[in-house]
């Protein structure tokens, strides 16, 4: 496999959707310790959405118009500050992947990094704030490395996948600046981030999946 087709981008949001839907209660108990709990079931309320209006998102067209109406729906039906962020990673996805069809890996580096830029620019966190994005950033520079290392689309999934739980694994060590969790102070260490660490589990199960 030398590109990601739109068919390949609906199939991995599908299966984010899945780990995210059975993980709810999981999800729950891990930002409990640091956060107010409700991450799992605020996260899986927007992606049930998904699933249910699955038939009327557009997958047979380009990969921006499929990342965009996703991107709507869970903006509109997370709950708490998961709709903005994840909502506001697949729209600016979407506005990097507008009229394509298929990805090369250096270009899927680079929707990744689109979605990075999203988070930041609705969110203001960086590497290190003990957020999701602790583990986006180094899924996505470990993409860009196996681009430019001329290495294949399914061993840069997998890479990138284990770069993710390291980046959550991280976590435990940092105070949390941004989010609910910073209200802890101090108190947040020795806890992983819920969004980083969910994020690790989802990249794991996409890269087992369709990339083993």
């Amino acid at each position: 496999m030398e590109k990601l087709t739109t068919k390949d981008i609906v199939n991995m949001v599908e299966d984010m959707s899945e780990v995210i839907i059975s993980n709810e209660v999981a999800f729950c108990d891990l930002d409990s310790a640091a956060g107010d709990g409700d991450f799992g079931m605020s996260l899986a309320k927007g992606f049930k959405e998904v699933k249910i209006e699955w038939s009327e998102i557009p997958k047979e067209e380009d990969i921006g118009a499929f990342l965009k109406a996703c991107g709507m729906i869970i903006i509109e039906h997370c709950g708490g500050a998961s709709g903005p962020i994840w909502g506001s990673a697949f729209r600016g996805a979407a506005k990097y992947s507008g009229g394509k069809t298929e990805l090369n890996l250096t270009e899927f580096a680079e929707l990744m990094q689109s979605a990075v830029d999203g988070i930041q620019k609705t969110g203001g966190a960086k590497l290190g704030d003990k957020t999701l994005l602790d583990a986006l950033i180094p899924t996505t520079e470990s993409l860009k490395a196996s681009a430019l290392a001329g290495e294949g689309i399914a061993a840069a999934i997998k890479k990138s996948a284990q770069e993710a739980v390291g980046g959550a694994e991280k976590t435990k060590d940092f105070v949390a600046s941004k989010g609910r969790a910073s209200y802890l102070g101090e108190r947040s260490l020795s806890y992983p981030d819920a969004g980083a660490t969910a994020l690790g589990i989802v990249f794991t199960h996409i890269a087992d999946r369709f990339y083993s």
